[in-house]
């Protein structure tokens, strides 16, 4: 078996959206002066879509969001020729070869992104080729089923994110992430404000469910010391990118500072990314997202890695490449889930492009055994709904 062909494809919705509101999320943009709220107009409408097929037939899909349209020309220019003509059971060296090819102007961010959507069609040929689920490949089934925690707690009014907690809690859920909407540039009264929406999560979900609470990037470290101690009594399971990626010192400085352990990893990448943070102790939880790091190559030694140091690993999103990686090793206690609803961020456009995703039942998702490679088709429903560039 040999890969025939390599192809890479932008889908950019054109469809119905529901407008971000202000102040949903803060960002590391937060501490830019703007004349306009950043987060009221944060999207990113389009992914990336790879088509890897072999000389026998078989079509292993991948994927990645990160730039879409910078990486399919990494991927048309860069990846493809090396990856053509090759035997994609040899994974490793692919891998390599891809990392190393672009290494002096690669190595992290949409690079890494663009070899992850390669390496992810590589794995779904592999499954497909033997009739086997990913992880199936990767160790197999180490849970019944994956427990998994209510993701789309966005910041609003505190009378809706209590209505929507209790929604999913009565679904059975019994962790959910919010995020906070406030940062350094609001000030004291920002600080009132993000207290209060934990205060409100809290007096729904109770103490007996999980709390995760979510910065994205948006604070500084002076900030998240003076706020850190004021969320103790709410004990949150974690407390998620406090910091810019860049800022491991203060990633380790803030996981020693409290009882709250801070969570990371989403904006980094590879191998060597995180075995920089585990070596500083400068996450207690590590989150990457498998169309980032480098695919399920690079997810699957990150997870070894991650267990010698006793470090759990809840992949960011959810979305079927990561439950493969989670549901293959003990390392990974839970998965992160958003359900499917109306295009707002972007990240919804996953159940759009892709069919497949397994819907969450009293709060786990399952992955079949009976299904081949990582289980996505794509979805023709919406077709007409993307602008599609070739």
């Amino acid at each position: 078996m040999k890969i025939k062909s390599v192809r890479a494809r932008v889908f950019e919705w054109k469809g119905k959206t529901v407008p971000p509101q202000g102040n949903f999320c803060s960002n590391a943009m937060d501490l830019l002066y703007s004349k306009a709220e950043t987060m009221s107009t944060f999207r990113f409408h389009s992914w990336t879509v790879v088509e890897i097929e072999t000389d026998d037939g078989i079509i292993g899909l991948g994927n990645v969001a990160l730039a879409p349209k910078i990486a399919k020309a990494i991927i048309d220019e860069y990846l493809a020729p090396l990856v053509i003509g090759q035997d994609p059971w040899d994974y490793e060296y692919l891998w390599q070869r891809m990392y190393r090819a672009t290494h002096a102007w690669g190595r992290k961010g949409v690079t890494m992104g663009a070899i992850s959507a390669v390496d992810l069609a590589i794995w779904d040929i592999l499954g497909k080729s033997v009739n086997k689920p990913v992880f199936k490949l990767l160790g197999g089934r180490t849970k019944e089923k994956i427990p998994c925690y209510y993701s789309k707690l966005y910041r609003t009014d505190l009378k809706a994110m209590q209505e929507e907690a209790q929604t999913y809690k009565d679904q059975g859920f019994k962790a959910f992430k919010m995020r906070f909407g406030y940062g350094p540039g609001h000030g004291q009264q920002g600080v009132v404000e993000n207290l209060k929406s934990v205060e409100a999560v809290r007096e729904v979900i109770g103490y007996e469910n999980d709390l995760m609470l979510e910065c994205y990037m948006g604070w500084n470290l002076e900030y998240a010391k003076r706020i850190l101690p004021k969320l103790v009594k709410y004990e949150p399971r974690w407390l998620e990118e406090p910091v810019i990626a860049d800022d491991i010192d203060g990633y380790a400085e803030l996981n020693q500072l409290t009882d709250i352990p801070i969570s990371g990893g989403e904006h980094e990448f590879s191998l060597y990314g995180f075995k920089q943070l585990l070596d500083k102790k400068a996450v207690s939880v590590v989150q990457y997202d498998t169309n980032r790091v480098g695919g399920i190559t690079a997810a699957h030694k990150i997870n070894a890695l991650c267990e010698a140091y006793s470090v759990p690993v809840i992949p960011h999103a959810g979305q079927m490449h990561n439950y493969h990686l989670t549901m293959s090793t003990l390392a990974s206690p839970m998965s992160e889930y958003f359900p499917q609803f109306d295009v707002e961020v972007g990240n919804e456009l996953f159940y759009y492009i892709f069919k497949g995703e397994p819907v969450a039942e009293n709060g786990f998702v399952d992955l079949r055994d009976d299904v081949p490679g990582l289980g996505l088709t794509m979805n023709p429903d919406y077709l007409d709904q993307f602008t599609i560039t070739e």
